[in-house]
Parts: structure tokens; sequence; C-alpha cells
């Protein structure tokens, strides 16, 4: 499966997912390629630091900010490896145009705010124009670093201005909260999911277990 992380906002923490589901899905076996098309290539130094750190399993990683050189490497490279996660940088950019080409799920990472509203506009318009060159394909918004407060209203209404755009994006059943393991783990060039975490820490590892589940499907 080609699976991009996708949105023209930035700091919705899309190299933080893209980084964590790689190493998960590397840990249950499957052979994957994170593709950085970011220009500022966090997700490629996450997993730098991971190399240099010599942690197991290795993940290979290349970063292609150039949207033809991404979509042809791709093309070439994509049947070496059960799963190819691409992550786009924060604009409307030539990498991002040319991952959605090609993928087979688009996931949209979106953080509370009414700035995450008003970007959506530009990944519907993204998404339209790449489906309508190519087979349709599925779509789906996420809402990430949600508050932990249970008496906060910002998830439910972030959530519900979201839905506006659910003919083209579905918002998934599913949040993943802002927790600090999660940068911690990313910033290490590691996955929640293989950290030694305290009890009030597990909630990240089985948020991500449970998307990773809902995303693939099994």
């Amino acid at each position: 499966m080609i699976l991009t992380i996708v949105n023209t906002k930035g700091g919705v923490g899309k190299s933080t997912l893209a980084v964590n589901i790689a190493i998960a899905r590397a840990l249950q076996g499957k052979k994957v390629w994170l593709v950085d098309g970011d220009k500022q290539g966090s997700s490629q130094t996450a997993i730098l630091i991971r190399s240099e750190a010599d942690v197991q399993p290795g993940i290979a990683c290349s970063h292609y900010p150039d949207g033809p050189v991404l979509r042809t490497q791709v093309l070439q490279q994509k049947d070496n490896y059960d799963d190819v996660i691409i992550e786009c940088g924060g604009r409307d950019s030539t990498a991002m145009r040319a991952a959605l080409t090609l993928t087979d799920y688009a996931l949209v990472p979106f953080v509370p705010g009414s700035f995450e509203a008003w970007a959506m506009e530009d990944v519907v318009k993204m998404l339209q124009e790449a489906r309508s060159i190519r087979e349709p394909f599925p779509a789906f918004s996420i809402l990430n670093r949600a508050d932990v407060n249970p008496r906060s209203k910002d998830n439910q209404e972030m959530v519900a201005a979201m839905s506006e755009y659910a003919d083209e994006i579905p918002v998934l059943d599913h949040l993943l909260h802002m927790r600090k393991a999660f940068a911690n783990a990313a910033g290490s060039g590691r996955s929640v999911v293989e950290l030694k975490l305290k009890p009030h820490e597990k909630p990240a590892k089985e948020e991500l277990e449970k998307l990773i589940s809902i995303v693939f499907k099994y």
C-alpha cells in the first residue's frame, strides 16, 4: 500500500505520524519505505538519528521534495516494498501533487484551530484534481494532537468543522491526543510502539495501533 500523509497546513504532525507509522509497520514484519517529500526533511532526519543509533529494524528512507523525482522514484521502487509511506510538507508543493497521483490512501491530519478548517479547502481542491486524472482513492482526515482535557470542547468543535468536508474527506471515528510520548519517540528516531512507556503514557501506543489497524484494515 502507498499511504500519503498530507495537509497544506504545517504543524499538524505529519512527520511525527509518518515516522511512527513506518516504524510500527516495520515492527509488524512489513518491508517499509518512508518517502520524505518535505523540503525540511524532518522525517529523514528522524530516520537518520535512528540509523546512527543502530536501532533495529532499520527503515529505508528517501528525501524527494521535487514532485517529478518523487513520482519517478516511487513508480520504479514501490513494488520492492509492502508499504510506502509518503509524507508531504505543509504547502501546495509539486511533491504533494505527485504523491496524490500515486497513493492508495490519503490521511489528512488536522489539529484544533480555525486555521486548520480554512486549509482544508485547499486540500479538498488538490484531492479533486488528483481524482480527476486517476482512479478514485480513499482519503480520510483525523484529529491529531487533540486536547486531553475531557472538559474541553475544542475537539468536538474541530471535528464538527471538519465534517463540512466529509463528502471528500470523511473524519475518522478515532483521534490521537497531544501526548509527549509521540514527540519524544519521533525525536529519537523511534515509534511509541517500541518505547518502554509509563502507565500514563500507554494510551499513545494504543491510539497509534488503533489508527494503523483502521488504515491497513487488519
